[in-house]
């Protein structure tokens, strides 16, 4: 505890440590490697876990000269420093885009937004979704296996929760026999929607950079046509216009859904062609720059995750 006045819950254990040990130093050595897995042995509870105070005085610990203990705590409170300062940015573009999304995309059953780029002036007109699409199908049945260098496989839990990004970490193929599964490859330009669960109505719009990806049963697949621009559809997605869609159109007797011929009767209104692109590109230079944020954040955090793991064997 760095700041003094905070009150602190009866469910905490509060170690003060004595002259010989930083206490910064103390939480960093306490909280990985040897002395982490100590203490994971001794923690008690089938449903609720417990660390007692008689359990920590027992930790057998490790650790240098008070100076370089300092040196230590203040390298890595510096890094935690860095790593809150790239999160608070990446909130702020988040909270940008949010913001952006309800000024610049109409609200609440108006068709003429709040902001537009100069030489627009046009109302926009009310489509359904099933109108801009040129086909609704449904994914791959099929469960995930090792990922074999090439054919990725996308599924709901593969799908950022807050920019929608297929996340490539945990990579995985389709266990089966992919010859022929061509109907099942993603295009420039597809919408995927969840269709069930907890995650109904989340959305992900292909990118080629995304590489060779079949998309998996519990989501749909929207071809947007050609005559309509995909990102601007895409970003409607974030509207709260969509999100009361899901919420009303997804309740069932047991889990929530919504299904293609559901999907195609969301309304949405939209403008020229050229201002659909127009806004389609503003957004997808912000989303990249978002993205951009993302990794520098992730790269800190594994950079972190890397030292102390080198540190604290």
């Amino acid at each position: 505890m760095a700041k003094p006045g905070i009150i602190l819950g009866g469910d905490l254990n509060i170690v003060k440590p004595n002259t010989e040990i930083n206490p910064s130093f103390l939480a960093l050595t306490i909280s990985n490697g040897r002395q982490q897995k100590e203490l994971s042995k001794k923690a008690q509870g089938k449903s609720v876990v417990h660390l007692h105070n008689s359990d920590l005085k027992e930790v057998n610990l490790v650790y240098p000269q008070k100076e370089e203990q300092s040196k230590i705590g203040n390298f890595f409170k510096h890094l935690d420093d860095t790593i809150a300062l790239h999160l608070c940015k990446q909130h702020q573009l988040e909270a940008l885009k949010q913001s952006l999304i309800k000024d610049i995309l109409p609200q609440n059953d108006s068709v003429i937004p709040r902001l537009r780029f100069a030489g627009f002036s046009d109302s926009w007109e009310q489509r359904k979704l099933g109108d801009l699409a040129e086909s609704f199908e449904y994914g791959l049945n099929a469960s995930a296996t090792i990922y074999d260098g090439e054919n990725k496989y996308i599924r709901i839990t593969d799908i950022d929760e807050s920019s929608h990004l297929f996340l490539q970490k945990n990579l995985t193929s389709p266990d089966t026999d992919l010859s022929n599964a061509n109907n099942y490859l993603l295009e420039t330009g597809d919408l995927l929607f969840a269709r069930t669960g907890a995650s109904v109505g989340k959305s992900y719009q292909y990118n080629i950079s995304d590489g060779k990806v079949y998309f998996a049963g519990f989501l749909i697949r929207a071809r947007i046509r050609p005559e309509v621009n995909s990102n601007f559809i895409f970003q409607n997605t974030f509207t709260s216009n969509y999100q009361n869609f899901i919420k009303i159109t997804s309740q069932r007797s047991g889990q929530p859904g919504v299904n293609a011929q559901e999907y195609a009767t969301f309304d949405l209104v939209i403008p020229s062609k050229k201002e659909q692109d127009q806004l389609g590109s503003y957004f997808e230079q912000l989303d990249k720059t978002i993205k951009l944020q993302q990794c520098k954040l992730e790269k800190l955090i594994e950079l972190k995750h890397v030292l102390l793991g080198k540190m604290f064997l």
